[in-house]
């Protein structure tokens, strides 16, 4: 189950390197736009996906459940 999500994540990771690059090369406005809206909706399913394999680690990174020192 474990490799299932790492490989979703990958996958998601790719996708955002793709678009990243892809909006660096000449595009018009209607391409940028959509690739503008691909890449955000792919960085919120990474988000989401990360945040649901690894639930300790996010609520961490955000301040939640920080031990006191």
């Amino acid at each position: 189950m474990l490799d299932e999500y790492l490989a979703r994540i990958r996958a998601h990771r790719n996708n955002i390197h793709r678009y990243r690059r892809l909006l660096k090369s000449n595009l018009s406005d209607v391409e940028r736009h959509f690739i503008e809206s691909r890449l955000m909706e792919e960085q919120t399913a990474l988000e989401s996906l990360s945040a649901e394999t690894f639930p300790l680690a996010f609520s961490l990174r955000k301040g939640a459940d920080m031990p006191a020192s």
